[in-house]
């Protein structure tokens, strides 16, 4: 496995989520669902220099634990027994979750998933450093 693929693009990842959402090509999260799009890599070079094809690329922004908060269901964090302190993060928030979470989709060729409220283990302040370990 090819490691250190680059640094997530955070304009152009909100971007697409923004088009998306306008568009209405994305589906509407219901109940505790969180909708997150993957964060898309401009670069197509390892931290190397080793040149990556758009399929090695794309299998690395598939596999990301880098989420952008797109938008959430009407029962994200309304559970006050399971979150006492509230919600764990907001809309347009970078999270951290694991791999593959949740359920998978595209939409114009860019991955979104559909995640559960709970399956958020981070809020990133600054995603501009991350790659996946």
């Amino acid at each position: 496995m090819i490691r250190g693929v680059g640094y997530p693009s955070l304009e152009l990842t909100r971007q697409k989520a923004e088009e998306a959402l306008k568009a209405g090509t994305v589906p509407v999260p219901k109940g505790w669902k969180l909708l997150v799009a993957l964060p898309i890599f401009e670069e197509k070079a390892t931290q190397s220099g080793i040149i990556l094809t758009d399929a090695t690329k794309k299998a690395e922004e598939t596999a990301s634990v880098l989420g952008y908060v797109m938008a959430m269901g009407e029962d994200a964090y309304k559970d006050t027994m399971k979150f006492p302190s509230g919600a764990w993060c907001s809309i347009g928030d970078f999270i951290i979750m694991r791999s593959y979470s949740g359920t998978r989709f595209n939409v114009g060729g860019h991955e979104f998933r559909l995640i559960n409220d709970d399956t958020v283990e981070g809020v990133v302040v600054d995603p501009s450093g991350f790659t996946r370990a």
